[in-house]
């Protein structure tokens, strides 16, 4: 069932822009971590993610004394525009005192161990504000629709899920977000340069790290939310790549399409 119409009419700019969750690869979270472990197993990789019940139990842990309520879920990037779940409500949202950043070694999905890309994490910042969507997931359907989100965002234990106050036009919220770990071997703490080098050549089975970072950008101004930063990674990867003579992989192109049924 896709998302209703109403779920938008706080951001009606969304409308026509986020995944039915129906099609979204991550309503089949099973299936990928079967081909995660097929490729893990190849590569001699161990122990590269946490194991089920562990995973589950951090869920269970962070959701302690709300199972069976509406949920409100922060997004600062692709649950922006591919959620996965079923929602009932969307909101822009201000999470003042974070900052959006790339700050996590990725080896799949945008990356490879040859190459690997960077995922974006909502990581603490004085005086910084991160903007972005909250959506409220019903309580009759939660549980199930935070076990899927846990296999997403959870793979391997590199985010801490916390509840976080967003001020929103509609009034304050407290929200599941997540932020990055910094104990976490994969947290890296990396310059500009750094991060366009990895963002600019970076591909994997969803496709490139590039093309995540165009399609945030293009969510967030859809939205009327100019991220000065993650603006300028994207021209600085935009013009690497210009510079190595390989074009922008057709990112800009790619993230300015309508969303539903896309990849």
């Amino acid at each position: 069932m896709p998302i209703p119409d109403s779920a938008f009419r706080h951001c009606p700019q969304l409308l026509g822009r986020v995944q039915d969750p129906a099609t979204s690869q991550f309503r089949r979270m099973e299936e990928r971590y079967a081909e995660y472990d097929r490729l893990a197993q190849e590569q001699g990789r161990v122990n590269w993610r946490l194991r089920d019940e562990e995973r589950e139990e951090t869920r269970f842990e962070a959701l302690k004394g709300r199972m069976g309520e509406d949920l409100w879920v922060f997004g600062y990037g692709s649950l922006i525009w591919d959620p996965g779940m079923h929602v009932d409500e969307f909101r822009r949202a201000a999470a003042t005192g974070f900052r959006r950043r790339f700050c996590i070694h990725l080896e799949g999905g945008r990356g490879t161990p040859e190459r690997p890309g960077l995922m974006a994490a909502l990581d603490r910042g004085e005086d910084c504000v991160c903007e972005g969507v909250v959506m409220r997931v019903p309580g009759a359907i939660m549980a199930e629709e935070t076990r899927l989100m846990w296999m997403r965002e959870m793979i391997a234990g590199s985010y801490i899920p916390a509840f976080i106050p967003l001020d929103t036009p509609q009034g304050e919220v407290e929200a599941l977000a997540f932020l990055a770990r910094h104990d976490d071997e994969r947290f890296v703490d990396l310059d500009l340069r750094q991060e366009v080098e990895r963002i600019s050549f970076a591909e994997g089975s969803l496709g490139t790290n590039l093309e995540y970072l165009a399609r945030m950008v293009a969510q967030l101004e859809t939205l009327g939310i100019h991220d000065v930063e993650m603006a300028k990674l994207l021209a600085a990867c935009e013009a690497r790549r210009a510079a190595a003579g390989m074009g922008d992989v057709g990112a800009r192109e790619g993230a300015a399409k309508d969303l539903p049924g896309a990849p």
